[in-house]
């Protein structure tokens, strides 16, 4: 996804208690005194750590990861070490940073190799030409020894630019790595064991440079937890922030206030009876939201009750869902990753993610609460150690943890709470490309979604969490029969959804050219459609205002011309009133003998393709990983023997863009 950096500035200060979580830094100064709480090296003197890991995080990935590197460097290698979001510091300073310890860098890029919102302010002062340090030295950073670890995807030109960058700046400034530099690729799914691959590779080099010794690994909490009984105004039992909880609105709605928005309109797309795919028109007004046409909007899941009666169950506190408990951490660098006090259940259900990818890492940790002579133990333990072994019982299978420990045992497996909460990520938003024009509906953002649903095996299928959360909110909203499996609550915490559900806009460099008479080309089988839906639209509004536009051509593809062809209507009417400057080429992939996509029709375009390009148009593929690879092979080949480098010179102008999952 394109990621724009501004939203950071609208979602810096936390809204929880004190202790609750996270604060948010206070406004940047240019010159940071080694006095400041925003100044590394005292904070790491006055906590006594000898190692800090940043991140640089936009949906949770990196800041996962550099959790899981500190608890490592401490449990087993006995570092005192700190998690540290970039944002929440400046880095004149780091000129002093001692030699005796270590820094680590875990950093996302996205788009065309962008950090990510926290990390933008880290990544211009470290990667600028002469970075302004609060000391005049020849290689400033001569006593920073550090690792680094980037997340990317290398459907991207950019792959992990950003940690590259910041690599080669670091190195350039005099710092001493230690290690490799690793990279995780998320395209084919393997991020989790290149991270791991890393760190065996990394570890010796850091313990022979700073004389480390490896220890018994032992799981110590990051966290108390406490049992309580709160004041119910001061429970937290699903809400997002504080001014949620409270029912008032002193903060800007955003990342870590979401809006509970009305949704004015659910509908069905498909005309399939195994098959959803549901449009839905969320209102916004009266919010400091607002949304450009080829935004995304996050909207914030639940967890279906089935997954969270399981979760409870085989972790032992089906009997305990509504008992209250307080989280403190025992470092006063960490932060509790959500809202508390609140419940067992609420945990379950709003805030832990679990039902995503179990961890591999995780594995170990749960065994050592297993009893020694149980098999529960040893299965526990050939997965945390034999990788093809778990990618065959877990990965394949779609398994979340209730599920792999329900396999594992019919006992519920006694695990503190605290290790459950480190291992598992918390329930992060999700992205929809904005599917209308903020030209035509300035307060109403439409989405679309597939109800996600993968048939694993006869008796078991995997649902997407927040696709199927949407869709049961269409149900509630249309006052539909509702289905047994996956079942939410959509009333929400103490009922206050009520066709609501919480959301926030992110913005995008997905964008029209400013011309528009510019030609363009998209490309979006499936709900790959939603961008280009807002696009057409605007250039359809503007047009009935008098203006002109240039061509556009649109490949389309789904499975038939009767089940899944979504918005068919919406485009017969914006071509009567485009005429010959919008024409879409569709692919049914199952109304012929032979599979057709999008892919295929390009070449039969390639003449009028071409032209449109060499006019100074503009390319747009939004849809999933696979079909922009096979996209941007096609375009290649049709272009010819300069082919790559074409593609190459259009992304670097901006006239290539991807928006691809």
């Amino acid at each position: 996804m394109f990621v724009v950096a501004a939203l950071g500035y609208l979602t810096r200060n936390a809204l929880w208690p004190k202790g609750s979580a996270s604060t948010g830094p206070a406004s940047k100064t240019a010159t940071i005194s080694a006095g400041s709480d925003r100044c590394i090296v005292q904070k790491l003197q006055e906590t006594e750590n000898e190692c800090v890991v940043f991140y640089g995080s936009q949906t949770g990935n990196a800041q996962d990861y550099a959790e899981k590197l500190a608890r490592e460097a401490h449990t087993k290698y006995g570092l005192r070490a700190m998690v540290a979001d970039l944002e929440e510091y400046d880095y004149e300073t780091i000129c002093n940073f001692p030699e005796n310890k270590i820094a680590f860098f875990v950093m996302s890029s996205y788009g065309e190799g962008e950090p990510t919102d926290n990390a933008t302010t880290f990544f211009d002062f470290i990667t600028s030409e002469s970075p302004e340090f609060s000391e005049d030295k020849e290689n400033p950073l001569a006593s920073l020894h550090y690792g680094v670890f980037g997340l990317g995807n290398s459907t991207y030109e950019h792959y992990n630019a950003v940690i590259r960058k910041v690599d080669e700046a670091l190195s350039r400034l005099g710092a001493t790595r230690l290690g490799p530099r690793g990279e995780g690729d998320d395209a084919p799914g393997s991020m989790e064991e290149d991270f791991m691959a890393w760190k065996e590779e990394m570890w010796p080099l850091v313990c022979s440079a700073m004389n480390l010794q490896v220890h018994d690994v032992k799981y110590e909490a990051s966290f108390t937890l406490t049992k309580t009984n709160p004041d119910p105004d001061c429970l937290y039992l699903g809400e997002h922030s504080s001014d949620q909880l409270r029912q008032v609105h002193y903060t800007s709605y955003g990342a870590h206030n979401p809006y509970l928005a009305p949704v004015k309109e659910a509908r069905e797309l498909f005309n399939s009876s195994t098959r959803n795919c549901i449009h839905l028109e969320i209102d916004i007004s009266g919010t400091n939201l607002s949304y450009r046409t080829g935004d995304h909007l996050a909207v914030f899941p639940m967890n279906p009750s089935e997954e969270v009666d399981r979760f409870l169950r085989v972790f032992g506190l089906a009997d305990q869902h509504d008992d209250v408990f307080e989280l403190e951490p025992i470092d006063e660098t960490a932060k509790v990753p959500f809202p508390t006090p609140t419940t067992f259940e609420a945990a379950a259900r709003y805030y832990i993610d679990i039902c995503g990818p179990v961890s591999r890492q995780l594995m170990s940790t749960l065994a050592e609460f297993s009893p020694a002579e149980s098999t529960v133990k040893a299965d526990l333990l050939k997965l945390a150690n034999d990788k093809d072994y778990f990618a065959e019982i877990v990965s394949s299978k779609y398994l979340n943890l209730g599920q792999l420990i329900e396999q594992l045992t019919s006992s519920p497996l006694s695990v503190p709470f605290t290790a459950l909460v480190e291992g598992l990520r918390t329930l992060q938003p999700r992205f929809y490309s904005i599917s209308s024009s903020s030209l035509v509906q300035r307060n109403v953002v439409s989405i679309t979604t597939v109800a996600d649903t993968i048939d694993v095996s006869d008796s078991q299928k995997f649902y997407g969490v927040t696709s199927n959360y949407l869709y049961s909110v269409k149900q509630a909203l249309n006052g539909e029969p509702t289905r047994k499996q996956p079942s939410y609550t959509v009333s929400g915490p103490r009922d206050r959804y009520a066709s609501k559900v919480p959301v926030y806009v992110r913005q995008s460099s997905f964008r029209l050219p400013t011309n528009p008479k510019t030609p363009i080309i998209m490309i979006g089988p499936g709900t790959g459609v939603a961008p280009f839906r807002g696009f057409i639209q605007e250039k359809s509004a503007q047009v009935k205002g008098g203006g002109e536009t240039g061509k556009m051509l649109l490949f389309y593809g789904c499975r038939t011309s009767t089940e899944d062809f979504i918005y068919q209507e919406e485009w017969k009417e914006h071509q009567s009133v485009l005429k010959d400057n919008f024409e879409i080429c569709t692919a049914f992939s199952r109304e012929g003998e032979k599979k057709i996509y999008v892919q295929h029709r390009l070449g039969e375009y390639a003449k009028q393709l071409l032209a449109m390009i060499d006019e100074g148009g503009y390319l747009y593929v939004c849809g999933d990983v696979r079909m922009a690879r096979d996209v941007q092979a096609t375009l290649i080949s049709m272009i010819g023997a300069t082919g790559e480098e074409v593609i190459k010179e259009l992304r670097r102008s901006g006239r290539f863009q991807e928006d691809v999952w």
